[in-house]
């Protein structure tokens, strides 16, 4: 398996998270129980986090060994 098909399941995957945190977000406005939504709005937090990993993930490895890419300093070694 090469990078750039690896980068296929990254985006894939960030396509089912962005999916999951619609439906969140819509549970937070429907929802009037102030603890529900405090624990909707964590899963959010971390959601988004992961998804922003997701995406950063997915165009490093999409372009990694393209000669002018300017590789994202938080996923070097």
């Amino acid at each position: 398996m090469t990078l750039r098909e690896i980068s296929g399941d990254y985006r894939a995957s960030a396509a089912r998270l962005s999916d999951r945190l619609r439906v969140l977000r819509r549970a937070v406005r429907t929802s009037r129980d102030p603890d529900e939504i405090w624990h909707l709005r964590q899963r959010i937090y971390r959601l988004t986090e992961m998804l922003t990993q997701m995406n950063e993930l997915a165009e490093l490895t999409e372009h990694y060994y393209e000669r002018n890419f300017h590789r994202n300093e938080k996923y070097r070694l």
